[in-house]
């Protein structure tokens, strides 16, 4: 694996960038107008339907258990903006203690997961996917709870899409973002 610099990569999210490979995988870093957070208020919703999904308490929940897994399941897709070179800056900023899964268990199943940076009181959300329904859904309302506990201060969905909308996300303008952002860099968080 190519060694990469965490420093600096830690350094772009906490200006507010965020990594993405183009349709040629090049990977450059981006920068966006307005941002959607996932809420860790009241704000926060899920659908009564999942309500019920959550109270048979099937799914199980771990961190880490099988990150490369939940990063592959993040880049299988038609289209996606995870390169095998984001994959590798993924797995270095595992091993160094930056990026995190967050996952749903069917048993010995691999249901869902969530893949994170975490910085301080920020949790940003990179990508999620599902393998067995409600997995991901699960994952999101198990995740919100966590961060809760722990006093995050906001969980950065990055863009807005129909399936966060359904729990509540809403977007804020760059300048707000940096704000929570700088209150976010000064809180002493932990994520496990």
């Amino acid at each position: 694996m190519q060694y990469y610099d965490v420093t600096s990569i830690i350094q772009g999210y906490t200006q507010g960038y965020f990594l993405m490979a183009d349709e040629n995988n090049d990977l450059n870093w981006y920068h966006s107008r307005d941002r959607t957070l996932i809420p860790l208020d009241g704000r926060f919703r899920y659908p009564k339907s999942l309500r019920r999904v959550l109270n048979q308490e099937k799914f199980s929940v771990a961190i880490n258990r099988d990150f490369p897994a939940v990063v592959n399941g993040c880049a299988n897709r038609d289209t996606t903006w995870i390169s095998d070179e984001l994959k590798d800056i993924y797995s270095f900023l595992n091993q160094a203690g930056w990026a995190y899964s967050f996952e749903t268990w069917l048993g010995d199943q691999l249901a869902g997961g969530i893949l994170g940076i975490v910085i301080k009181g920020a949790f940003i959300g990179e990508s999620m996917f599902f393998r067995i329904p409600d997995g991901s859904k699960v994952a999101m309302v198990k995740l919100v709870e966590h961060l809760r506990q722990r006093k995050f201060v906001f969980f950065d969905a990055q863009m807005m899409n129909p399936h966060l909308e359904r729990f509540g996300a809403y977007r804020i303008e760059d300048k707000d973002y940096q704000q929570l952002l700088q209150k976010a860099l000064q809180a002493n968080c932990s994520f496990l």
